[in-house]
């Protein structure tokens, strides 16, 4: 074997050719591989920013049917509230109040519009209070 400008083993492959137009395209794939995976990693899914609240919602007064003030709070149905459990907690002399949790997206649904919703149903409700608020 001598001096040549390229070397062929036994299956008569070519190992350490020159070629340029596989080296191009070999080149060029690799490219576009980079550009599509740079393209998939550039897109991030959108993260939707939600909240867990728990609600207090003391009653009018001590006569106020609790069970029916729960479903009245239920009924009110909104994209991107889900309600939670609730519970009667008792406050003082035999009056209670209702603790509800929630979870919102806080893009489509505010803490304070919640409040205002509750409270128009004024047959039943004298205040809400946040209880706690918790960002997921």
């Amino acid at each position: 074997r001598g001096g040549g400008d390229h070397v062929e083993d036994d299956d008569g492959v070519y190992l350490f050719s020159e070629d340029q137009e596989e080296s191009a395209e070999i080149e060029k794939l690799r490219e576009e591989r980079i550009k599509a995976y740079n393209a998939r990693k550039s897109i991030k899914p959108v993260v939707v920013a939600k909240s867990s609240i728990v609600l207090d919602v003391k009653p009018l007064n001590d006569a106020t049917d609790m069970e029916m003030l729960g479903k009245v709070i239920r009924d009110i149905s909104v994209d991107g509230l889900v309600w939670g459990e609730s519970n009667l907690v008792t406050v003082a002399y035999g009056v209670r109040k209702l603790q509800i949790s929630c979870v919102i997206e806080d893009d489509k649904v505010g803490v304070d519009y919640l409040e205002e919703v509750i409270q128009s149903h004024s047959q039943f409700v004298q205040s809400v209070d946040v209880a706690s608020l918790n960002k997921m």
